[in-house]
C-alpha cells in the first residue's frame, strides 16, 4: 500500500468554493427561520417523549425495593402498569417528534435543492468552464445525497440522543447529586475525544469530497473524449491518471475508517470509567443508608442507558462531519451566484473575484459601459475595443481586437484554427469576461444591454416532448408560435412526420434526431427566444457535407433582421455575410465584403481560391480545406 502515499499531480487552479462553517451554520438558520414552528413543535414533542422515557428507570428501581422488601405480589402491579403506559406514552410522542422533525428536515432540503438548481444556472459559464463539470457533478449527486441521508435519519436521531443525555443526567441529579457527579467522570474524556476527532475529521472528509469531485472530473474527461483518447493512443495516460485519482480517494478514505476506529476505542475508555464510578458510588451511598438499593439501581440504570444516546450521538457526529462538508459545498456553489455572501473558502480556493460574479443577464455580454444607439429602433450594436483575453498568463490568444457590428448587420468570422474565432464569439456572447478592453452590446434608444443568444455545435436535446424542448426559448409559446418557429429554420416538415408530430418524445430514451435536426431544433430555439444580437459559433459543423447547406439556410432565416456574428464553419457562410472579418494569431488581419476581399488578393483571397480550386478539382499551392 506504499504507493497510495504519492499525492496526486497539482488540481485544476481554480474549483468551486466552498463555504466556510460560519456562512454553512448561517445558511442553514437562513432556511430553517420561515419554519420555526415546525421546528419549536417537534423540538417539544421529542422533549416530551425523552422526558416520559426517563420514568422508566424509577420504575424499574422501585420494583427492586418492593422485592428486596418481600412485598407481596400485588405490589408490583402498579409499577408494571407504569411501564406499559410509560411505553406506549413514550412511542406516540416520539412519532409524532419524528414526524415533526422529518417533516422539517425535508422541506429544508428541498429548499437546499431549488436554491441550489436555480443558482447554479444562474453561474458565469465561464466560471462553470475553468472548474470543470466533476466538481459540479459530484456537488449535485453525492453531496446532495449525503446531506439527504443525514436529514432523513441522523437529524432526527442525533436530536433525541441529545435529549436523552441532558434529560438522563439531570434525572440522575434528582436521585442524588453525588449520582451526577459519579457520571461526569467520563465527560473529560469524551469531550477530549470529541474534540480530537473534529480537529482532525472535517478537514479529513472536505479533502474526500474534493478527491471524489477531482476522480469524477478525470472520469468524465477520459469517458468523454474516448474517441480522442484512442485516436492518439492515449489509453495508458488517462488510465494513469484515473488511477492515481482513484488511489488518492482511496488513501483519504483509509484515513478515515483508522480515525474513526481510533475514536471508538477512546470512548469506550470513557464508559467504563463512568461506569465504574456510578457503581462505586451506588455502593457507598447505599452501605451509609443514604440511598436504597433500588435507587442505586435506578443511577446504574441511568448511566448505562447514556451508552446508546453518546454512542448515537458521537456516531452519528461522524455523519454529520461527512454532510456538513457535503452541506459546505453546496452553499458555495449558492453563494457563488451571490455575490454579496462570498467569503474566502474553506479549502484554500481562491476568494470571490470578478470572474466569479455572474453577469447582468443571463447570455448578455459585461457590460463596463453601453454603446450609443447607431440605428432605426429595435436593433442592436455591437462594439468591440481594445480587446484582449488570455486563458493563462502570458498566453494571450486575442490582442487588440476592435470590431463594430450595426443594427442588423450579419458579419462571418473567419480564420484558421486557433485564430481566436471561438474566444471572440463567447467574449461578445458574455460567457467570459475579457482580460482587456471592452465588449458594449446596445439597444438603440436606451441604455439597457441588448439580450444575446449563443447557438454553438454543442446542441442538448433535454428529454420530454419535442414542443417543451423549444419552449425552453419561450415558456409562453403556442403550438401555432412553436410551428412558425420550426418553418423559419425549415424542419417543420420532419417534426410533423415524427410519430406524435410536436409531441414526440425526443431526448435520452426517445426518439433519436440525426445531428441535422438537433442543430435546427437549437436555431428554432433561437427564433423563440427573439434576441437583438444571434452568435452562432461554427453552429453549422455537426452535420457533415451532406446537412451542410440545409443548416447554412436555415442559420441564414434563423438571423434574419438580428444583429448576428457567425464563426464560419464553410465558406459558403462568409460569402453570403454582409461583410467578412478574417482573424489571424488572435488578432483581426482583414474585414470587408466578400467581393472586395476578393479584390484584395489577401488572406481572404487566398482561401477563396483554395476552395474554388478543391470544388473544381484543380490543383492548388494553398490549403484546399472548405473548412475555415
Amino acid at each position: 500500500m506504499s504507493d497510495l502515499r504519492a499525492e496526486p499531480s497539482p488540481r485544476a487552479p481554480l474549483r468551486l468554493p466552498v463555504a466556510t462553517p460560519a456562512r454553512t451554520r448561517a445558511a442553514v438558520r437562513e432556511l430553517v427561520r420561515p419554519h420555526r414552528r415546525l421546528a419549536t413543535a417537534g423540538f417539544a414533542a421529542l422533549v416530551a417523549a425523552t422526558a416520559i422515557g426517563l420514568l422508566v428507570q424509577p420504575l424499574l428501581g422501585r420494583v427492586v425495593d418492593l422485592v428486596a422488601g418481600r412485598h407481596p405480589a400485588a405490589a408490583l402491579t402498579l409499577p408494571v402498569v407504569l411501564l406499559a403506559a410509560v411505553a406506549v406514552a413514550q412511542g406516540l410522542a416520539t412519532m409524532l417528534g419524528l414526524s415533526l422533525v422529518s417533516r422539517l428536515g425535508e422541506t429544508v432540503l428541498a429548499r437546499l435543492r431549488e436554491r441550489f438548481v436555480d443558482r447554479t444556472l444562474r453561474l458565469p459559464l465561464e466560471r462553470l468552464e475553468r472548474a470543470g463539470s466533476g466538481d459540479l457533478t459530484a456537488r449535485v449527486t453525492s453531496d446532495v445525497s449525503r446531506v439527504a441521508e443525514a436529514v432523513r435519519t441522523a437529524l432526527p436521531e442525533l436530536a433525541r440522543s441529545l435529549l436523552a443525555i441532558v434529560l438522563t443526567l439531570a434525572a440522575m441529579a434528582v436521585l442524588d447529586w453525588r449520582f451526577l457527579l459519579a457520571a461526569l467522570v467520563a465527560v473529560p474524556v469524551q469531550a477530549h475525544t470529541a474534540r480530537w476527532y473534529v480537529r482532525r475529521a472535517v478537514p479529513l472528509y472536505a479533502e474526500q469530497r474534493v478527491a471524489a469531485g477531482d476522480m469524477q472530473q478525470q472520469l468524465l474527461d477520459t469517458i468523454g473524449g474516448a474517441a480522442t483518447v484512442r485516436a492518439f493512443r492515449l489509453e495508458e495516460e488517462h488510465a494513469e491518471k484515473a488511477a492515481e485519482r482513484s488511489r488518492w480517494a482511496l488513501l483519504l478514505t483509509m484515513r478515515g475508517v483508522r480515525l474513526v476506529l481510533r475514536f471508538y476505542s477512546r470512548l469506550h475508555v470513557a464508559e467504563y470509567a463512568g461506569l465504574a464510578a456510578v457503581l462505586v458510588t451506588g455502593f457507598l451511598l447505599v452501605r451509609g443508608g443514604s440511598a436504597s438499593i433500588g435507587t442505586a439501581t435506578a443511577a446504574a440504570l441511568y448511566f448505562h442507558s447514556l451508552f446508546g444516546p453518546v454512542n448515537s450521538a458521537l456516531v452519528l457526529m461522524d455523519d454529520a462531519q461527512v454532510a456538513v462538508a457535503g452541506l459546505a459545498r453546496l452553499v458555495g456553489v449558492t453563494d457563488l451566484a451571490d455575490p454579496s455572501k462570498l467569503t474566502e473558502a474553506s479549502d484554500g480556493t481562491a476568494p470571490s473575484g470578478p470572474e466569479d460574479r455572474p453577469a447582468p443577464t443571463a447570455n448578455a455580454a459585461p457590460r463596463p459601459e453601453v454603446a450609443p444607439a447607431t440605428a432605426a429602433d429595435g436593433g442592436a450594436a455591437v462594439a468591440v475595443a481594445g480587446l484582449e483575453h488570455s486563458y493563462e498568463p502570458g498566453r494571450p490568444v486575442l490582442r487588440g481586437v476592435d470590431l463594430a457590428l450595426a443594427p442588423g448587420e450579419r458579419v462571418a468570422l473567419i480564420g484558421a484554427s486557433g485564430a481566436g474565432k471561438t474566444t471572440l464569439a463567447k467574449l461578445v456572447a458574455g460567457v467570459h469576461s475579457p482580460t482587456a478592453g471592452t465588449v458594449r452590446v446596445a439597444v438603440p434608444g436606451t441604455e439597457d444591454p441588448a439580450k444575446v443568444v449563443l447557438v454553438t455545435q454543442e446542441t442538448h436535446v433535454f428529454s420530454g416532448p419535442l414542443a417543451e424542448d423549444l419552449r425552453l426559448a419561450g415558456p409562453d409559446a403556442g403550438d401555432d408560435e412553436l410551428r412558425a418557429a420550426l418553418a423559419r429554420v425549415g424542419a417543420l416538415g420532419w417534426a410533423e412526420a415524427l410519430p406524435e408530430g410536436l409531441a414526440t418524445e425526443v431526448g435520452e430514451g426517445g426518439h433519436r434526431l440525426t445531428a441535422t435536426q438537433v442543430q435546427q431544433l437549437a436555431l428554432a430555439r433561437l427564433v423563440l427566444a427573439a434576441p437583438p444580437v444571434a452568435v452562432l459559433d461554427e453552429a453549422t459543423a455537426e452535420a457533415g457535407s451532406a446537412g451542410a447547406r440545409v443548416l447554412e439556410e436555415s442559420a441564414e432565416r434563423a438571423v434574419e433582421g438580428r444583429t448576428a456574428l457567425v464563426v464560419a464553419h464553410r465558406l459558403t457562410q462568409a460569402a453570403s455575410a454582409d461583410r467578412v472579418v478574417v482573424m489571424d494569431g488572435g488578432q483581426v488581419v482583414e474585414s470587408g465584403g466578400h467581393d472586395d476581399l476578393r479584390a484584395a488578393g489577401g488572406p481572404y483571397a487566398a482561401l477563396w481560391e483554395a476552395w474554388s480550386d478543391a470544388r473544381s478539382g484543380l490543383p492548388s499551392a494553398h490549403d484546399p480545406s472548405t473548412h475555415v
